[in-house]
């Protein structure tokens, strides 16, 4: 599902809400299914651990158990491509090397809905494709992909329904 709208129309505030961040403040939204989110660029991370401990931290978050954590580790620092950098603290990782992180911590926890925020174009053309290919993957899988965007091109090319927010 592809979520667009003008700075301001309620994507994020959408997905928050989807996610449990945010509670309505009228109305009622019910989730049918695990949530995983990457939506803020640095959410459930902090700067000063390391990549990894962050992927601990992020995980628990997410709702892993450390046992899984462990079980999918080595899955995730191979899909972020962040092995060099990986025991350095995040502070010292770039905008585009947190989305990868934050990317590949979202997509390794067992959910049936992931939501996904602009954030998504922070990381360079190659490892785009790399998130397009697995989210293609995901649907295949039957997996609820829910992508805000502002790029139409991708709305139309991933998504089999869209809606606008306005206002």
């Amino acid at each position: 599902l592809g979520v667009i709208g003008r700075n301001g129309s309620g994507k994020t505030t959408l997905l928050n809400i989807i996610s449990g961040i945010t509670t309505p403040t009228t109305g009622q939204l019910t989730v049918k299914g695990k949530v995983s989110a990457l939506i803020t660029l640095g959410a459930g991370f902090h700067p000063e651990l390391t990549g990894e401990e962050n992927i601990y931290l992020n995980g628990t978050i997410l709702g892993m158990t450390i046992k899984e954590i462990r079980h999918k580790l080595e899955g995730i620092i191979d899909f972020c491509q962040l092995n060099d950098f990986i025991d350095a603290p995040l502070r010292t990782y770039s905008a585009g090397m947190q989305m990868r992180l934050g990317f590949a911590v979202a997509i390794h926890v067992d959910f049936d809905i992931l939501l996904i925020d602009e954030i998504f174009y922070v990381g360079d053309i190659s490892f785009q494709q790399k998130c397009l290919d697995k989210m293609n993957e995901l649907r295949r899988q039957g997996k609820t992909i829910i992508l805000v965007s502002q790029s139409l091109n991708l709305i139309k090319e991933f998504c089999d329904e869209t809606i606008l927010l306005d206002e």
